[in-house]
């Protein structure tokens, strides 16, 4: 078995939710809205959504099932970002977050590979006595500890003060329980507190995620990450970069925090304030500096906008010295961590360093209208690679509409055709093709698909090109 092979292989474990007797729901083969097929399923059920746009408000309704688009079967970031769930047209403008999990789910209940957006929270009784606020514009978790991971959760609020002590947790809000959230990109919310995430009376994983572009932050201290005591356990923070946020990083309200392997920079200054209680810092890239063991003040050097590291960048390799948070280890280079971690083994500082890492959604893309989400019509499109950064091999995957003469070409960053991976007719159907860079250096390759229709009636030329990352 290859390389590559081994990783999806090990991805499908991961990611192979679905245990063997329990029951698929499609949406919208066998229901036509999310919320129906929640409604059809029963713990241990698995909600698996085409790609296409949903404009719903989904309850969890207390059942530990799986929800998630078709990014489960292969790992594919592609069906996060064509997998939309708007939240913009509630039927009460009161419960308008896009997913609420109140009713007491566990660990077993997942949220997974969606693009979550249009959300502006929901009118909640804080179950403290504090008052009533408006919260969890993408995300309301309460008294739950359900697990959100590989999603893109973008352009959600929570900011309407109407009848309401305040808002918050623009992105996630989540209280009183102990959610998993990994591995999601929550970017571009407003809140005017917790402008990404809060964590009221909590425990939390909160792991190998990113938060930026985030904003607000009137309230309470701000924050893109905003902490208030924990419940019944501890929360745990490892692996996260919360930069270029126009709120300050990390607020911590109440209460005490431990963080780890993570970067905050270009954030509002200071990157890291509280009202009481505080947070420890260990091993972490802060800019300004904090006081800590194996922290450091020095740029991230981050690649591009979906913040991967740079050759070069002082966070690889800079974790915590302990084994239990060393990189995933590349089977094809002993002694060398897996992409989209860098380096050697040791723990890289950010989102995409750790046991947990792997590689995250772009959070560019625009959230607009795909689909109704009912009978999604077959088209031309190219998916991003995957996994991206690679080494050796990768996968990419495309869309035909109808038969078509394809073209799937590799070219270096000087332009230069390289390989020639598909020239040939297709009929309509998705498609896959492998590259393997075995024979050729590390660095920046495009692949351009070509698509010109061969039958009378159907959609003319379509091209496209996406860029991908070899890292040996």
């Amino acid at each position: 078995m290859t390389g590559f092979y081994k990783h999806i292989a090990l991805l499908a474990c991961f990611l192979g939710i679905v245990p063997l007797q329990a029951a698929l729901v499609r949406v919208p083969a066998d229901k036509p809205t999310i919320q129906e097929a929640i409604n059809s399923a029963s713990n241990g059920d698995t909600v698996v959504v085409s790609p296409g746009t949903y404009y719903e408000n989904i309850l969890f309704r207390g059942k530990n099932i799986v929800v998630t688009s078709r990014f489960y079967e292969t790992g594919d970031l592609g069906f996060i970002q064509s997998t939309v769930l708007n939240g913009s047209q509630p039927i009460h403008s009161d419960t308008s977050s896009c997913v609420l999990i109140i009713n007491g789910e566990d660990s077993t209940a997942v949220l997974q590979g969606f693009t979550i957006t249009g959300g502006q929270g929901t009118k909640w009784a804080d179950e403290h006595g504090a008052g009533t606020y408006r919260e969890g514009g993408g995300i309301l978790i309460e008294q739950s500890a359900p697990t959100i991971r590989y999603n893109l959760i973008v352009n959600n609020q929570a900011v309407n003060t109407s009848g309401v002590t305040s808002a918050g947790g623009g992105g996630i809000r989540a209280g009183d329980g102990n959610p998993k959230i990994l591995n999601n990109v929550v970017a571009s919310n407003k809140g005017r507190y917790g402008a990404g995430i809060v964590l009221n009376f909590t425990g939390a994983t909160l792991r190998n995620n990113i938060l930026t572009k985030n904003s607000g932050g009137q309230d309470y201290g701000g924050g893109a990450l905003w902490m208030n005591n924990n419940g019944s356990m501890g929360k745990t923070i490892e692996n996260n970069t919360i930069a270029g946020n126009s709120v300050l990083g990390v607020y911590v309200w109440a209460g005490s925090s431990v963080m780890r392997n993570s970067i905050l920079w270009g954030n509002t200054s200071p990157q890291i304030a509280a009202h009481s209680g505080g947070l420890s810092v260990t091993y972490s890239d802060v800019q300004g500096g904090w006081s800590g063991t194996g922290n450091i003040n020095q740029d991230p050097l981050f690649a591009d906008s979906t913040e991967l590291l740079r050759t070069g960048s002082p966070c690889i390799d800079a974790g915590d010295t302990n084994a239990v948070y060393n990189d995933l280890a590349d089977p094809l280079s002993p002694g060398n961590a897996h992409s989209p971690s860098r380096g050697g083994l040791k723990n890289d500082i950010g989102a995409y360093g750790g046991p947990g890492a792997g590689m995250l959604p772009l959070f560019g893309v625009s959230t607009g209208i795909i689909s109704s989400g009912i009978n999604l019509p077959m088209n031309y499109r190219l998916e991003q690679n995957y996994p991206n950064p690679f080494n050796p091999s990768t996968v990419i995957s495309y869309q035909l509409a109808g038969q078509s003469h394809v073209t799937l070409r590799v070219y270096d960053l000087l332009g230069r055709e390289v390989a020639v991976l598909v020239n040939e007719v297709k009929s309509a159907g998705n498609y896959t093709a492998t590259f393997n860079a075995s024979n050729f250096p590390s660095g920046v390759y495009f692949y351009r698909l070509t698509a010109n229709a061969v039958s009378s009636g159907q959609a003319g030329n379509f091209s496209s090109v996406k860029k991908m990352l070899m890292l040996k």
